[in-house]
């Protein structure tokens, strides 16, 4: 229970740093946030999984950090997070050097978006059903 605790409010405290340019800037500020996201996201707190999947998909270093973002992307779409859903889905349409892209995945995820009230999803699962669409 403290631990849960613990790990909530050092959680809150770094998503309102992690908009302070200068402390992210700073390696061992950057250190304690990324602990502080990775805490809450392996403790299955969906919003974490979410925010922390997008840092690391989009921003991490390295092929391990993208491959944990995209882990944690999928959790939170599983959890019902429409925003992580999406991503997802592109991410499955587009494939990545080691899988080819699989547009039924992308629409299983796309589906998921669309259930959660993510604006594009439905835009994007209409596209990829119209027989004149290129993926």
């Amino acid at each position: 229970m403290f631990f849960r605790l613990k790990a909530r409010a050092g959680y809150w405290l770094a998503r309102r740093l992690f908009h302070w340019s200068w402390f992210v800037r700073q390696p061992r500020g950057w250190k304690w946030l990324e602990g502080q996201f990775a805490r809450m996201a392996n403790l299955g707190d969906v919003g974490a999984q979410s925010f922390y999947g997008h840092i690391l998909t989009f921003r991490g270093v390295g092929l391990g950090a993208r491959e944990e973002g995209i882990r944690l992307l999928r959790l939170a779409a599983l959890g019902g997070d429409g925003k992580a859903a999406y991503q997802v889905g592109v991410i499955y349409l587009s494939g990545s050097p080691s899988k080819a892209p699989d547009p039924a995945e992308a629409a299983r995820f796309w589906t998921i978006a669309a259930k959660a009230g993510h604006p594009l999803a439905q835009i994007k699962l209409q596209a990829l059903d119209s027989p004149d669409s290129t993926h």
